[in-house]
């Protein structure tokens, strides 16, 4: 008889055209406990997208928060990622990744999300043209990857 395994589930969600409440509801909704977020800059001009404002919320709706910046894009990688030049945002992202904080942030991560369900957080909508996928396949490649989108609305 084979040993019980069970695969891995990470979630991404990006926050595009959100609010903090349908971000929130997505995140509830798949039962995610902890959110990740790996923006390299935690600001927004989005209301309630910010570190601390989004942790408040998060808090408030029994939702851990851990800002992971040193697993974020740098500027290089976001304007290419702006111009649609995907194959210079994973070059980018991979020399970010060889980092050594980033080396140790990914371990973490990946330790976190072992233990609980985990979403990793950043702004665009669509994860293929998202840093967040990237990592994915960097840190977590055995990992079942479940996008998620605030307003369930799903893009194909």
């Amino acid at each position: 008889m084979a040993p019980y395994f069970q695969l891995m589930q990470i979630y991404t969600i990006g926050y595009e055209g959100a609010t903090q409440a349908e971000l929130i509801a997505a995140l509830k909704g798949a039962g995610v406990v902890l959110l990740a977020d790996i923006r390299a800059v935690p600001l927004s001009r989005r209301p309630g997208f910010s570190k601390n404002i989004l942790a408040k919320g998060l808090k408030e709706a029994g939702i851990d928060y851990i800002g992971l910046k040193a697993l974020g894009t740098p500027p290089k990688g976001r304007e290419a990622a702006r111009k649609g030049n995907y194959a210079m945002l994973a070059e980018v992202y991979a020399g970010q990744l060889d980092l050594p904080e980033a080396i140790v942030q990914g371990a973490q991560l990946a330790e976190m999300a072992q233990d609980r369900p985990t979403a990793l957080l950043c702004f665009e909508r669509e994860p293929c043209k998202c840093h967040r996928s990237l990592l994915i396949d960097a840190i977590l490649p055995h990992a079942k990857r479940v996008d998620l989108f605030p307003d369930n609305a799903r893009r194909d």
